[in-house]
């Protein structure tokens, strides 16, 4: 069992950054793959980006490829999204999720989740 508690979102003007936090509970966190999700007002919920349990192993959707970085700190218990140049349609929701055995692109791949962080960009 983990929980997971999102932090960092934000107002920002278009190409703008956020840092993204997402402090997990437990002493197991090394063993999760984990993900970041958005959502959306009306939308479906996308994969956003992901990373395995040593961290050296990352992916990302193509929409945020090379303006977001995902990374982890497994002795802080805590994994992160650096969102960079960032569009109004970036705005959305953000989840943090976390998987027990591998990562993935879908939600349903996925065992425990956050509350979320709301991400506000402005053009």
């Amino acid at each position: 069992q983990v929980q997971l508690v999102e932090s960092g979102g934000g107002l920002v003007q278009a190409g703008g950054s956020l840092r993204l936090s997402c402090a997990a509970s437990g002493r197991s966190f090394s063993s999760y793959a984990m993900g970041w999700f958005r959502q959306a007002p009306g939308k479906e919920r996308e994969f956003v980006a992901g990373i395995n349990r040593s961290g050296l192993m990352t992916y990302y959707a193509d929409s945020v490829k090379g303006r977001f970085t995902i990374s982890r700190d497994n002795a802080k218990n805590t994994v992160y999204l650096q969102t960079n140049s960032l569009k109004p349609e970036d705005t959305a929701v953000y989840y943090c999720a976390a998987n027990r055995h591998y990562g993935g692109v879908s939600a349903d791949e996925y065992d425990y989740w956050g509350q979320g962080t709301q991400v506000t960009v402005s053009s």
